[in-house]
């Protein structure tokens, strides 16, 4: 199996159309790292009211610790202290919560951008490859089977006329020499096939 043509022209454009698919693919790919970078700004909030809550109900609750150590009155200090700390310790969760949410969009966000990018990139850029791959294993195993270097000849005279101006024209014309089954004719025509093709003879 060939992965690339013979003929320097169209090898050279097979290999440009096969790294700028993986150039387009890699930008996708820093495109959806930059997406997931701008969404998790948007989970700033929520830490900073984490990391604001954690210390005010921290800082409750060590005032609680104290205030239960006044004598007579102490469990009575304590109580609306721990229930504020256990209020701040509600908003740091909530806050945690924010981040988490705004983590699993900016992932999945990311994610489909990526997928997005590479299959449209791979519908564009594979199917070219994929037929070119399988025409020229087919063309090398016709000129290879018996009687397939005048079917590449008759392929040569049904395309392009521009590709037979290379062609030496024979006494009556290439399509008369074909009939005629002349051998120099048909070489001469199934190279053109096969060049067209992007393949060596």
């Amino acid at each position: 199996m060939r992965l690339y043509a013979q003929t320097r022209v169209r090898r050279i454009r097979q290999v440009v159309a096969d790294l700028t698919a993986v150039a387009l693919m890699a930008v996708g790919v820093w495109f959806a790292w930059a997406v997931h970078d701008g969404i998790m700004l948007l989970a700033e909030p929520g830490r900073k009211l984490e990391d604001a809550s954690g210390s005010l109900a921290s800082g409750l609750g060590d005032a609680g610790d104290a205030a239960s150590r006044v004598p007579l009155i102490g469990d009575v200090l304590k109580k609306p202290l721990r229930s504020a700390a256990d209020a701040g310790n509600g908003l740091s969760d909530a806050g945690q919560s924010m981040q988490d949410a705004v983590g699993r969009v900016a992932d999945l966000t990311a994610f489909a951008i990526v997928t997005l990018c590479v299959a449209f990139v791979l519908a564009l850029w594979l199917p070219p490859r994929v037929r070119w791959i399988r025409r020229s294993a087919r063309i090398r195993g016709l000129l290879d089977a018996p009687g397939g270097a005048d079917l590449l000849a008759l392929r040569a005279l049904t395309g392009p006329v521009k590709d037979l101006a290379a062609v030496p024209v024979p006494e009556g014309g290439l399509a008369d020499a074909w009939r005629r089954g002349d051998e120099q004719a048909i070489r001469d025509l199934s190279r053109v096939a096969l060049r067209r093709a992007g393949l060596n003879a």
